[in-house]
């Protein structure tokens, strides 16, 4: 009776979780899938019945290419905001204690401004007249025609200067937590600072920096705005494709498909990295065994 009352309890406590991500998530993307095997009718209406069109008409050649740019455009972002991350989520973590939430503070302040506004501020910037085309070419870096916006290149400096507090944040909370007293015993029995690093402070804020990829990744994999304003034509990603689709052309089936694959997208790193979490947790759980076992028999003898 007891456990059945634990059970109940269980129960009632995520049920309104469970019942709030079903209808506010699984049933908003069952709908979208179902609408991209439905065909268009007049004036953006759906039609009814059934069709497999949709998804022949999104085979064509020019998608495959915006997927791929979308994908590694994402990746790159990914790489190099937790690349940034990781030493400044160290120095953060290493501050005196006051200290640590005015420079996480700090971190955030963007963000009491307007997304939009800050991606047109990068616009600016990256004009041909801006002050960075300007200080480059001073620099003797870039000629006159070098054109910094409107390209992939651009794409990848304001998505990272946008999503770089989302890797920052859950890295730092790990690292908060880690004991660096750790690094200074590695340092003590000889080891260098970068080995250090890499194979203890890295293993010890491994959730947080799994955290950082997965906030980064699947925000900039669905970005529009950004390539919208400082991509152009030539670099479009597949955001760019769904806003087309679903208002400009009102080809909602269209939209509703490549909003699956981009889906699909997320799901499969995703997966992965669930596997690979799930592997890590074993591993760790047979050695620690296998350790035990050989204290135990050590013991016994």
């Amino acid at each position: 009776m007891t456990k059945f009352r634990e059970k109940l309890h269980e129960i009632g406590l995520t049920a309104p979780s469970f019942l709030w991500l079903t209808l506010f998530f699984v049933v908003p993307t069952m709908i979208v899938f179902l609408i991209a095997f439905k065909a268009t009718g007049p004036g953006g209406a759906i039609a009814s019945g059934f069709t497999l069109e949709t998804w022949r008409s999104i085979s064509n050649p020019n998608y495959p290419v915006i997927v791929w740019r979308t994908i590694w455009i994402s990746a790159a972002t990914t790489l190099a905001c937790v690349v940034l991350s990781l030493p400044c989520a160290y120095a953060i973590a290493r501050m005196n204690v006051k200290w640590r939430s005015v420079v996480a503070g700090l971190i955030m302040l963007p963000f009491w401004t307007s997304f939009i506004v800050r991606v047109f501020a990068w616009r600016t910037l990256l004009n041909p007249e801006g002050f960075l085309h300007h200080l480059l070419l001073m620099l003797g870096l870039i000629d006159a025609n070098t054109t910094l916006n409107y390209n992939s290149g651009a794409i990848l400096v304001v998505s990272v200067y946008s999503f770089l507090p989302f890797a920052i944040m859950p890295i730092y909370t790990a690292a908060e937590k880690f004991d660096f007293s750790l690094l200074e015993a590695a340092r003590d029995l000889g080891a260098r600072s970068f080995f250090a690093f890499r194979r203890i402070f890295l293993l010890g804020v491994k959730r947080g920096v799994i955290s950082a990829i997965l906030m980064v990744f699947i925000p900039a994999i669905g970005s529009y705005v950004i390539p919208d304003l400082v991509g152009g034509k030539n670099s479009e990603l597949i955001g760019n494709k769904i806003y087309q689709r679903t208002f400009p052309d009102r080809n909602l089936p269209h939209a509703s498909a490549l909003a699956t694959v981009t889906g699909f997208s997320v799901l499969f790193p995703l997966a992965c990295v669930a596997w690979w979490l799930k592997r890590q947790d074993e591993r760790e759980a047979k050695r620690l065994a296998e350790a035990t076992a050989r204290k135990l028999s050590g013991g016994a003898a």
